[in-house]
C-alpha cells in the first residue's frame, strides 16, 4: 500500500513514548461500533481519550490517526510477558467491525488485504517478533474479545505475520498448574483468571472452541506455543 492510499485523520489522543520505548508489539482490535464514521469520531474525540495508529474500514480504506513514533491510547489496562504499559511499546490497528455487541461478522477480503499490506510495511520499519503480534483479547483477556474468533489469523501467518503453531503437540491432558505456567511462558497475564486466559487463547489459536475449558486439543496447542 502506497502512502497516497493512506487517509490522514489525525487524532488528538496521543502522547510521547517514554525514552527508549520503540514499538516492539502490534495489537489488533475491532472497533465494536456500527460504522466507520462512528469509529473515526470516537477515536478522534478528545473526551473519549482513546485512539489507535490506524483504522481500516471494511472496504479496505486505511486511515492514519496517530504517527507511529507517538504513543496511541488503544490497549488500556493490559499485560504481556511482564509488560504492563502496552501503549508505550506497541502500535495499534483498529478494524471496523460491529463486534460482539452489534452483530459480530467476518472481516471482508478487502479489509484483510489492506491489513496484510499495512502489517508488512510496519514490520519493515519496526523489529516486532512474531509472538508479539496479538489481539486485544490476548493482552486484556478479562476485558476484551477483539478481534475475536472470526478474525483470520491464519491468513496473516501465511503472509509471515504473527505466530501459529506449525506442528501442534499431540493432544494431551494438562492440569491447571501446568497450563498456567505454559500460558505465562507464552506471554499471558499470570494474574488473570485461568478461564479468561483460555478463552482468549482459543479466540486466537483454536477458533472452533471458545469456552474457556480444557480439552486435549487445546492443551496440545498450548504446549506447542510454549515449547
Amino acid at each position: 500500500m502506497t502512502p497516497s492510499q493512506i487517509i490522514d485523520h489525525q487524532s488528538p489522543n496521543f502522547d510521547d513514548r517514554p525514552a527508549g520505548k520503540d514499538p516492539d508489539m502490534l495489537i489488533l482490535h475491532y472497533t465494536g461500533m456500527k460504522t466507520a464514521e462512528e469509529s473515526l469520531a470516537r477515536l478522534r474525540d478528545p473526551v473519549a481519550k482513546v485512539s489507535a495508529h490506524y483504522l481500516i474500514d471494511e472496504d479496505g480504506a486505511l486511515y492514519r490517526l496517530v504517527d507511529e513514533a507517538r504513543r496511541a491510547w488503544h490497549a488500556g489496562v493490559s499485560h504481556w510477558a511482564a509488560e504492563t504499559d502496552i501503549n508505550s511499546c506497541s502500535l495499534g490497528i483498529e478494524l471496523q467491525n460491529p463486534g460482539h455487541e452489534f452483530g459480530y461478522s467476518a472481516f471482508p477480503d478487502a479489509q484483510m488485504t489492506a491489513l496484510t499490506d499495512l502489517c508488512g510495511q510496519i514490520l519493515s520499519r519496526h523489529a516486532i517478533p512474531a509472538g508479539r503480534i496479538l489481539g486485544h483479547s490476548d493482552v486484556a483477556p478479562s476485558r476484551k474479545k477483539d478481534p475475536g474468533e472470526l478474525f483470520d489469523w491464519r491468513r496473516l501467518a501465511a503472509a509471515g505475520i504473527g505466530r501459529l503453531p506449525r506442528n501442534p503437540a499431540s493432544p494431551a491432558k494438562m492440569d491447571d498448574q501446568e497450563a498456567r505456567a505454559a500460558l505465562t511462558a507464552i506471554g499471558y497475564d499470570p494474574g488473570a483468571p485461568l478461564a479468561d486466559i483460555l478463552t482468549a487463547f482459543q479466540r486466537h489459536y483454536r477458533q472452533t472452541k471458545i469456552d474457556g475449558q480444557f480439552d486435549a486439543g487445546t492443551a496440545g496447542l498450548i504446549r506447542a506455543l510454549a515449547g
